[in-house]
């Protein structure tokens, strides 16, 4: 299995003795599989001086998470767009591929957990710069699919989450999970989905899956595939008003479910394979 890191580096609500706010840096293992424990994933913070936040500086600090970890990241996941030069400068210093991606779930978690217990019990804590530690961009203007990816048909369907259990044993030519313990859901939860059919299924999963899938989400009446930190895709435009009732009650399962759903390509409803499935989480 891949190692991929999720990197935050960016100011806390935490002000200096010369009150300037201090830099942090937060690097935290992805979960990659339903089954995976997340106790014991490797992590790693580091404090910055704000007269030192520049690349030269996160490549030092990475290099030393990397020889602390017992197994260096294949792609390191970012989800500020501000801090994407110096991010992806300092990696290819060190020869490691960056993503900006929304798919950083144990990093966002990790820092509700400091922002309500670590931060505020911390010197110089600053509650009203708070805030300003969660970033939520505005999706670009969706684009159309190519052509030749186009679905012929979709449905949407539901398992309980329990069923992703058994997710590493299902044949899956293209695709990414997490525990949903993480997201701390009972077993029988209800997780929606979309399954996309095509002839073309297997080219379809494999370009989705140069893609940092987010989340779908319903706009009106076309389904969108949000990926990346901002980019945006519509999959489908509903014109029948059964499948849009059914886009509708999609989107209220999946707040039900804390915005966890799933993203599957087949070819075809009798298809017992998958070309692609992946977990997403589209966050509050």
């Amino acid at each position: 299995m891949s190692i991929i890191w999720e990197l935050d580096f960016y100011s806390r609500p935490i002000l200096d003795e010369n009150q300037k706010k201090v830099w942090e840096i937060l690097i935290c293992e992805s979960p990659l599989d339903t089954r995976q424990s997340i106790e014991g994933l490797f992590q790693y913070s580091s404090w910055c001086p704000n007269q030192q936040v520049n690349s030269i500086w996160l490549r030092e600090a990475l290099a030393n998470a990397i020889a602390q970890s017992q197994h260096p990241p294949q792609k390191i996941r970012f989800f500020r767009r501000q801090m994407s030069n110096m991010i992806t400068k300092a990696c290819e210093e060190l020869g490691i591929p960056t993503q900006a991606s929304r798919r950083t779930y144990m990093l966002e978690r990790w820092l509700q957990q400091r922002m309500q217990d670590f931060y505020p019990n911390q010197p110089g804590y600053e509650a009203s710069s708070a805030a300003s530690s969660f970033v939520r961009y505005q999706p670009q203007i969706p684009q159309a699919l190519p052509d030749a990816l186009q679905g012929e048909k979709w449905a949407f369907v539901t398992l309980e989450a329990g069923a992703f259990e058994e997710m590493s044993e299902w044949e899956i030519d293209f695709g990414e999970a997490f525990p949903l313990s993480m997201m701390e859901l009972a077993s029988d939860t209800r997780i929606p989905g979309l399954i996309i059919f095509s002839d073309r299924a297997k080219p379809l999963a494999a370009w989705m899956s140069g893609l940092e899938l987010a989340f779908v989400r319903l706009e009106t009446s076309r389904l969108i595939l949000e990926t990346g930190a901002s980019d945006s895709w519509i999959l489908a435009d509903i014109k029948d008003p059964q499948i849009l009732s059914e886009a509708k009650g999609f989107e209220s399962a999946k707040e039900k479910a804390r915005g966890v759903h799933f993203l599957a390509v087949q070819s075809g409803p009798t298809s017992e394979a998958f070309a692609g499935f992946w977990l997403l989480q589209e966050l509050a």
